[in-house]
């Protein structure tokens, strides 16, 4: 059986910072919601949809389980795809610094590394200023649909709070 993996802790989206973290910290494997997995091993911090299906295939052909087996192992939640909302220039980053000072989520666990994500124990939210473009980037998971629509209600009533003409996707 391979060794179990370690995983280390959330860091900024963006190519250039997720390789300079894969560094610093000697991660072998690190990746993005989005779906870029990037690669220590053979060549650091390398970012390739085809690369990472065959490195896939590969890691699952040297296992001894069926890969249904190993994909039963990981766990089932819902997650919405990237939601944008439009803003002006200069203003998804003004915004999150608002949202940062004013966002209260009750039993939360929150993060400011790259936005505000907020942990529950059964889903989690996270608002972030684009790195390329004047928009903010919002994402939502959770283990259930009651779960999912209640991270989503809580993040609807504080990106409100902070901005109550906010044109939200959700």
């Amino acid at each position: 059986m391979p060794a179990p993996i370690s995983v280390w802790p959330l860091w900024k989206t963006g190519h250039s910072l997720i390789k300079a973290k894969m560094k610093e910290t000697g991660a072998e494997l690190a990746g993005e919601m989005s779906g870029h997995f990037f690669f220590k091993e053979r060549w650091l911090g390398f970012d390739d949809g085809l690369y990472a299906a065959a490195r896939l295939l590969e890691i699952l052909a040297t296992r001894a389980e069926e890969p249904e087996a190993v994909f039963a192992e990981l766990p089932a939640s819902l997650s919405t795809p990237e939601l944008k909302v439009p803003m002006a220039e200069g203003e998804p980053h003004a915004f999150i610094e608002a949202f940062t000072a004013a966002a209260r989520f009750e039993g939360a666990r929150l993060s400011t590394i790259d936005g505000v994500r907020a942990d529950w124990p059964d889903g989690w939210g996270l608002v972030r200023a684009s790195n390329t473009t004047p928009i903010l980037v919002l994402r939502f998971e959770a283990d259930n649909e009651a779960a999912l629509a209640r991270v989503q209600a809580e993040f609807r009533t504080a990106l409100r709070a902070v901005r109550d003409d906010l044109a939200l996707p959700f």
